[in-house]
C-alpha cells in the first residue's frame, strides 16, 4: 500500500513490489495474481483502515457544518490521500485501473451528498441547497488539499485552505 500511495500505480513496478515483500514473482502471482489485483487489495486495506476518518467524521456530528469541519480536519494530513490523485493520467491499456480509483472517488463524493440530503432534511441547510453541487465542491477541496499536500504543504497551510473552502458553507439566516 505504501509503494502504491508514494509513487502510484504505474511508478509502482513488478520488481518494487516482490522486493518490499521479500517474495519471489511466482508467490506473488499465487497470492495476488496481478499488480492490478494487488492494486485494489491495497486501496481496499487503505479505505477500511488508514481512512477510517472519512465515514465517521460525516457519521459523528450531528451537525452537518460540524461533519465538514471535522473532515477538514482530518484530511489536513501532509501525506495526502492515496485515492484523490491515483489513476488520473494512466494510458488507455490501465483503464480498469483508472475506472476502479475513479469509481472509489466517485463512492466519496455520493457519501457527501448523503450526508448533506441528511442535513437537509435536519435542516442544517437551506431548503434551496444543492447537495449533489455541495459535494462536489467539498470533494474538489479535498482533492486540492490532498495534491496540496503532494507538493510538500504542511499541515497549517492544508487547514488553511480548509477553513477558508467551509466559508462558502450555505447560511441557514436568511437576509431580508
Amino acid at each position: 500500500m505504501k509503494l502504491f500511495w508514494d509513487r502510484g500505480y504505474e511508478g509502482t513496478t513488478f520488481d518494487d513490489l516482490i522486493g518490499v515483500m521479500n517474495i519471489g514473482p511466482s508467490s506473488f502471482y499465487h497470492e495476488f495474481g496481478s499488480k492490478e489485483q494487488m492494486y485494489r487489495e491495497a486501496v481496499d486495506y487503505y479505505l477500511n483502515v488508514c481512512l477510517v476518518f472519512f465515514p465517521r467524521a460525516l457519521s459523528t456530528h450531528r451537525d452537518t457544518r460540524a461533519a465538514f469541519e471535522a473532515l477538514i480536519e482530518e484530511s489536513a494530513a501532509p501525506a495526502g490521500c492515496m485515492i484523490s490523485l491515483a489513476g488520473m493520467h494512466l494510458p488507455p491499456h490501465l483503464r480498469s485501473v483508472a475506472d476502479f480509483t475513479k469509481g472509489v472517488r466517485k463512492h466519496s463524493e455520493q457519501a457527501l451528498v448523503r450526508r448533506l440530503r441528511k442535513g437537509l432534511s435536519d435542516g442544517d441547510l437551506p431548503p434551496e441547497t444543492n447537495v449533489k453541487e455541495l459535494a462536489a465542491y467539498f470533494g474538489a477541496v479535498l482533492g486540492g488539499m490532498a495534491a496540496q499536500a503532494r507538493d510538500g504543504a504542511s499541515r497549517k497551510q492544508l487547514l488553511a485552505i480548509g477553513h477558508l473552502a467551509m466559508r462558502a458553507w450555505p447560511s441557514t439566516s436568511r437576509i431580508p
